[in-house]
C-alpha cells in the first residue's frame, strides 16, 4: 500500500516509504520479536527474512514482498524463552544466540535446507551447536574471513566471558574458539563487556590499519576499537567516551570505514524533555588511535534508539516507538531525515515497544523492520534518491546510469530509474556471462534507486551489469582495480 499524500499507509504514519506487506505475529509463530536479519540464495536471489523471537527464528520468504511465505522455525535449543535472540549469516548458514537463564550456546542452521520446504510451517532442527559459551547477548560475523564472534556472554561461558568471543566458523558444520579480546577498562562493571560490534577487513582511511581485521564495539560506556587480525594476539587499538554517555548500545561503519554511527539506548530515557529528539552520535574514525566525536544528530521525535544500519549514505535507525527513520548523510556536516514509517501507531512513548531492528540489505530494495507487537514489516522506500524525494516529478524513461567511480575499488554505484513501478532485475556478470551477483530482484516503485557493486571478493577487471524491467534491456560496464 503506498503512502498517500496525507502520509498514511495502511493506518501507519509514513513519508516517502510504501508497506508493500505485514505478517501480524501470529502469521509467522512469533511471540516477543527481537532482532531480524536476511540470507539471499545465490543459486536462485530469493529472499528469506530470519525472523527472531522469543522462542525461535522464523524463516520468511519475502521473492515477491507483497505475499510473503512463513516457511517455518528453528527453535531455542534449550527450549527457552527470552526477550534477547540475535541472528547473523555467513555464506549459507545462520548463527543464532540468546541471551537468557539457559545453554543455548550458538546453534547453526543451513539455510539450504529453506529450498525444499512444500508443507509449511517447518519444525528445523539445529546443524551444528557450539557449547563454548552459555548465553550470549549478540553474535556479529566477521566477513573477511570467516569467524563469528560472539559479545557479551555470560560469566559461566567457558571462555572469554563478555568480550570478543571469537569462534572460526570457516566449517561451519565445526565451529571452533579462536581467541579472545577484552578491554577491561570499558563496560559498566569495568569487566570488558561488549555489548554489540562490528567487524571488518579495513579499508578506511588509516593507511596503518589497512587490510587489518577491526572491531568496532560498543561497550556500555565506550567506542571500543581492536585489531584481531591474529585471534591468539589481539591488539586493543583505542577506546573512546562521548559527552552524556548513558548505555552504548550499536553502531555501524560509513561503507568508506571514515565515520561509525552509534546509538546510545539509555540517553533519551534519562534526558527526558531536555532532549530535542533521538540522538545518534557520529564518530570520526580517519585516525583509529585516535577516535573522536564528528557532531550529534537529534531526530524529529524524541524516542529510543536501538540497531541502526547504514546503506550508501544512509543510515536506517529502528527507534523503537517511531519506527524506520532513514538519515540521509550525503552531506556529513547536516544529516537529514528523507524518509519514515512509524510501525508502532500506538504512541511515541520512551518505552522498548515498536521497532527493535531493521534490515536494508536485500538487492530487491525490500527493507524489512521487526516491531512489537505488530509484527513483522516489508517496506520499500518511494526513492532511494533524496534529489529525487525533493521533486514531485517522475522519471520519463527507464536508464541504469554509469557506475560511479569508474574504475572503482570496492564499490561501484549505479542509479536505476524506472518511470513507473515494475520488477526490476539488475546482476552483474564477468565477461564470459558467469553471474556474479544480484543487485536487485523484485517489485521497486517509480523512481531512482541507487544499487552497489562490491568487488571485495573478485579480481582486478571489467564487468558487466544489465538492467531488465519488462522489455526493456540496458547493459554498463564497469572496471575494478586494485
Amino acid at each position: 500500500m503506498p503512502c498517500d499524500e496525507q502520509g498514511e499507509a495502511a493506518g501507519y504514519a509514513c513519508h516517502e516509504v510504501d508497506l508493500l506487506s505485514k505478517l501480524a505475529m501470529e502469521d509467522y509463530g512469533a511471540t516477543r520479536t527481537n532482532d531480524v536479519w536476511g540470507w539471499t540464495d545465490p543459486s536462485s536471489g530469493r529472499e528469506y527474512v530470519l525472523a527472531a523471537h522469543s522462542r525461535a527464528v522464523s524463516f520468511v520468504d519475502i521473492t515477491d514482498p507483497l505475499n510473503p511465505q512463513y516457511l517455518g522455525y528453528l527453535p531455542s535449543h534449550s527450549g527457552e524463552s527470552s526477550i534477547w535472540r540475535d541472528v547473523k549469516v555467513w555464506r549459507n548458514y545462520a548463527f543464532v544466540v540468546v541471551d537468557g537463564s539457559g545453554a543455548n550456546g550458538m546453534q547453526v542452521f543451513d539455510l539450504t535446507e529453506l529450498r525444499s520446504v512444500t508443507a509449511p510451517p517447518v519444525e528445523f532442527s539445529e546443524t551444528a551447536h557450539y557449547d563454548g559459551v552459555t548465553r550470549v547477548h549478540n553474535v556479529a560475523i566477521s566477513e573477511g574471513h570467516g569467524y563469528a564472534i560472539l559479545v557479551g556472554s555470560s560469566s559461566s561461558s567457558t571462555h572469554c566471558p563478555r568480550g570478543l568471543h571469537m569462534v572460526d566458523i570457516l566449517d561451519p558444520t565445526d565451529p571452533v574458539y579462536a581467541g579472545c579480546f577484552r578491554d577491561m577498562e570499558t563496560g559498566r562493571g569495568r569487566n570488558g563487556y561488549v555489548h554489540d560490534v562490528q567487524c571488518v577487513v579495513y579499508k578506511g582511511p588509516d593507511a596503518d590499519y589497512s587490510g587489518r581485521e577491526i572491531c568496532f564495539g560498543s561497550n556500555e560506556t565506550h567506542l571500543s576499537i581492536a585489531d584481531i587480525t591474529d585471534k591468539g594476539t589481539p591488539i586493543n587499538i583505542a577506546r573512546a567516551d562521548y559527552p552524556d554517555v548513558s548505555y552504548s548500545h550499536q553502531g555501524w561503519l560509513s561503507e568508506d570505514h571514515r565515520y561509525f554511527f552509534m546509538n546510545d539506548e539509555g540517553d533519551e530515557r534519562r534526558s527526558g524533555d531536555s532532549m530535542s529528539g533521538t540522538r545518534m552520535v557520529i564518530w570520526d574514525v580517519m585516525d583509529l588511535d585516535d577516535p573522536v566525536v564528528h557532531s550529534e544528530y537529534f531526530g524529529p521525535v524524541l524516542t529510543i534508539d536501538h540497531n541502526l544500519y547504514v546503506l550508501g549514505q544512509d543510515v536506517y535507525m529502528a527507534n523503537y516507538t517511531s519506527g524506520l527513520r532513514v538519515v540521509s548523510f550525503q552531506n556529513i556536516a547536516s544529516p537529514f531525515e528523507r524518509a519514515s514509517f512509524d510501525t508502532h501507531p500506538d504512541n511515541d512513548a520512551l518505552s522498548y515497544a515498536g521497532a527493535w531492528s531493521v534490515y536494508p540489505y536485500f538487492s530487491s530494495g525490500t527493507v524489512v523492520v521487526h516491531s512489537h507487537p505488530h509484527g513483522l514489516f516489508m517496506l520499500a522506500l518511494e526513492s532511494n534518491s533524496a534529489t529525487i524525494a525533493e521533486s514531485e516529478e517522475l522519471p520519463t524513461g527507464f536508464a541504469l546510469s554509469d557506475a560511479y567511480p569508474n574504475p572503482f575499488n570496492p564499490t561501484a554505484t549505479l542509479t536505476l530509474t524506472l518511470p513507473s513501478a515494475a520488477h526490476a532485475d539488475v546482476r552483474a556478470y564477468d565477461l564470459n556471462g558467469r553471474e556474479l551477483a544480484v543487485l536487485a530482484n523484485g517489485v521497486k516503485a517509480a523512481g531512482t534507486h541507487m544499487l552497489y557493486f562490491s568487488g571485495d571478493d573478485l579480481p582486478s577487471g571489467t564487468y558487466l551489469v544489465q538492467a531488465k524491467a519488462g522489455n526493456w534491456r540496458q547493459t554498463r560496464s564497469v572496471t575494478l582495480l586494485k
